[in-house]
């Protein structure tokens, strides 16, 4: 499953008071007007998140660049951080040995 698909909103933005705004696809190619409405947001670096407030001045430049950005209300961020930390937690610690072991008796000539 791609990032984008992963992120993507499933309620209208409308709705929410504060907006998570994550930059999922790289700034390389993409037309100067785009790369300064992404600055202006705040966002230079790929799969980095912002805070923002929902105005409709913000919810204009998520149109600009919608296809390069992901929005997320408050719960939907919180559930994805949170299933992301169950992930980790759910792996064993890796404990790595180096001793060589002990055996009972080498007989060497």
């Amino acid at each position: 499953m791609s990032g984008f698909r992963a992120f993507k909103a499933k309620v209208p933005i409308e709705w929410s008071q504060s907006l998570y705004i994550t930059l999922v696809r790289g700034l390389p190619g993409t037309r100067k007007l785009h790369r300064r409405t992404l600055e202006a947001m705040g966002l230079r670096r790929c799969h980095r998140t912002v805070l923002h407030s929902n105005t409709s001045s913000i919810r204009g430049m998520i149109q600009h660049v919608k296809r390069m950005v992901v929005v997320e209300t408050e719960e939907m961020y919180k559930a994805r951080k949170e299933a992301e930390a169950n992930h980790k937690a759910l792996r064993p610690p890796l404990v790595v040995s180096h001793s060589i072991p002990a055996t009972g008796s080498s007989s060497m000539s």
